[in-house]
């Protein structure tokens, strides 16, 4: 077996705003795996400032990799743990290489053309005229489920802008969700969350990062907890397992490629479903490549939730592929074709 990695550089086709700041573009790697005339392709797509990884030194694990492929995969991956984004495309290269068509990582219904998968509709950062813009194209392309970046604007404006949508759709015709990507603290979360419980919001992901003040509003919260970034770094099963007893919340919000794959991905699953918590998962805006991987394996699962995988359209840049988003759900349309990568 031999081993490459290339880069590339997806483009917003538009300033991706959240708490965090505004995106223009995003780095990700291609890792490339060739045996026996046939070829393998696997995204590794970290969110450096995000992700547990570090930007310094990356390229140079993803090198290491390709010079010490013949180690195999299990020794290549322990070797892994820190990461996690390389664990994905690794997991996910081996998955195409192995498979009749390298764009086709699993068999069931989604891979086959024959279902989709219910997405959430994204509502990205900006103006309160940028937002209520994107909240009319959402309801006209007939998205039931729709998610709001908040946190980074005056929350009076934010509220405005919910309640309009509340205005218009009960809750039984229109799911909100909010993602706060950690910005709220001690001093206004619990208002925050009283004044989103009028509204009868689904759930609001990742409200905070202090794990103290998770536990409190996970026992507490008039709405919903959802955990997304405070997934990220727990690599055993025991850390993972100790994290979901301290704060028990509602739901857990899965990217593969920031908590180690599809196998930690699958570990986070299990133990949702033991504890009765509810879970969706979401790209971390990897291109096509990851975004069909994701889709594909989630293909494997009876999805009872909107998944957040609409974020193929996001780049002027992507690889052309067979997915497509048709009434609110995401396809794989197979007599459509890939980019060569």
């Amino acid at each position: 077996m031999t081993a490459s990695f290339s880069a590339k550089i997806l483009q917003f086709s538009f300033p991706a705003g959240t708490s965090r700041g505004v995106m223009q573009e995003r780095p990700t790697w291609y890792l490339h795996l060739s045996e026996n005339n046939k070829t393998g392709i696997g995204e590794c797509a970290p969110l450096f400032g995000l992700s547990y990884e570090k930007e310094e030194g990356y390229t140079d694990k993803l090198q290491w990799v390709c010079d010490n492929i013949d180690l195999g995969f299990s020794k290549i991956y322990e070797a892994l743990e820190e990461y996690p984004s390389i664990r994905m495309g690794l997991e996910t290269a081996i998955l195409s290489l192995r498979s009749d068509n390298q764009f086709t990582l699993f068999n069931n219904p989604f891979s086959n053309s024959k279902g989709g998968i219910p997405i959430n509709g994204l509502i990205w950062m900006g103006t309160p005229k940028e937002m209520q813009k994107q909240v009319e194209e959402k309801i006209k392309q007939g998205f039931k489920c729709i998610k709001f970046k908040i946190g980074a604007l005056d929350f009076d404006k934010e509220y405005a802008i919910l309640d309009a949508l509340r205005d218009k759709f009960e809750p039984w015709e229109m799911e909100i969700r909010v993602d706060a990507n950690g910005a709220f603290t001690k001093d206004n979360i619990h208002d925050v969350l009283e004044e989103l419980s009028e509204l009868e919001i689904h759930s609001i992901e990742q409200p905070t990062h202090d794990i103290d003040l998770l536990a409190e509003i996970c026992a507490e919260s008039p709405v919903p907890i959802a955990l997304d970034e405070s997934l990220i770094g727990l690599h055993s099963l025991e850390q993972k397992t100790a994290l979901i007893e301290k704060l028990m919340p509602d739901y857990i919000v899965i990217k593969p490629s920031l908590v180690g794959g599809l196998r930690a991905s699958e570990d986070w699953i299990n133990l949702a479903e033991k504890n009765g918590i509810g879970w969706w998962v979401t790209s971390a805006l990897e291109s096509n490549i990851g975004l069909n991987a994701i889709a594909q394996w989630l293909g494997n699962y009876p999805l009872r939730l909107h998944q957040g995988l609409g974020t193929g359209g996001l780049f002027t840049n992507n690889v052309n592929s067979p997915l497509k988003i048709e009434k609110a759900k995401i396809w794989y349309k197979a007599g459509l074709n890939w980019d060569n990568i």
